[in-house]
């Protein structure tokens, strides 16, 4: 009896150790990355390419560049403005639809998630010659509104997707004491649902503005103008001292600085995020 549960202990310990050792290697899979870019933005151009896990001579030189490139400047206040309205603007359009779509059966009510759902499969340049005719008959082009309607394209879908699930999942008997009460719709989905509707609002609100903060394709496509663009084609666009040499020190750095209110908005919000997307999961 003793080496039975002896055995299973060990086995157990082993398991244990098998699991750690996993994640340890997923987890420096997914880091590493990030710590090489760190690393090779802090070295000059003759040490960029050596193979020392952290640099003996250290430089800020490429950070002092990023900072003092009115470009990027400019690029970075676009990029934080763009996705910031993106946002915003998914969230109310979501919330004003996912109330319907979850308390209400009406005819077609199935087809509009269906559709949401499938457009979260199609590859973007798909939508981007429409999107480009549409834009030009709008005459936004070169324009932070191009953007941010492009970008609604990627967020809105999701964003309706995640809301109506979680509503979903709020009892009906809330929403019918309301009623009984006299609170009108406005007043259930302002004052009722919204308090309750936090984590997924967070967690939808923050993987849009990733989205928006992180899309190329559009943004490429639909600005002109260093004074339009965003920062993921201004990473692009960056140029070294000759035609042929690309400033892979400056672009790390950028890349840094632009990673970093990302990582640092997850970090915060990481509890509700979680509690965001598993919530709608389960009714009642």
């Amino acid at each position: 009896m003793v080496k039975a549960e002896n055995r299973w202990k060990y086995k157990k310990f082993i398991k244990n150790i098998m699991l750690y050792a996993l994640c340890a290697l997923v987890a420096i899979c997914c880091l590493f990355p990030f710590y090489w870019a760190i690393v090779s933005s802090l070295l000059d151009s003759t040490h960029l390419f050596s193979t020392e896990l952290w640099p003996s001579k250290i430089t800020w030189a490429n950070y002092r560049c990023v900072f003092g490139d009115s470009t990027f400047g400019s690029s970075f206040l676009n990029s934080v403005i763009v996705a910031l309205l993106t946002t915003l603007l998914t969230l109310a359009i979501c919330l004003l639809a996912a109330y319907p779509l979850a308390r209400h059966k009406f005819p077609g009510r199935k087809r509009v998630l269906m559709t949401a759902l499938s457009v979260t499969t199609l590859p973007y340049v798909a939508v981007l010659s429409g999107m480009f005719e549409l834009i030009r008959v709008l005459d936004i082009y070169n324009e932070k509104a191009a953007l941010i309607l492009s970008y609604m394209i990627i967020t809105v879908p999701f964003t309706l997707w995640i809301m109506t699930n979680f509503m979903n999942s709020i009892p009906n008997e809330i929403e019918e004491a309301a009623i009984m009460d006299g609170a009108s719709r406005y007043l259930i989905l302002t004052k009722v649902f919204f308090p309750l509707l936090k984590p997924a609002v967070v967690t939808t609100g923050l993987l849009a503005f990733i989205a928006a903060w992180n899309e190329f394709l559009f943004a490429l496509t639909f600005t002109l103008t260093n004074q339009a663009r965003t920062v993921p084609v201004s990473l692009a666009l960056f140029t070294g001292a000759s035609q042929h040499e690309l400033p892979w020190g400056l672009i790390m750095a950028a890349s840094i600085v632009v990673t970093l209110p990302l990582v640092m908005l997850v970090m915060i919000f990481q509890r509700r995020i979680i509690s965001g997307l598993t919530a709608g999961s389960v009714k009642g």
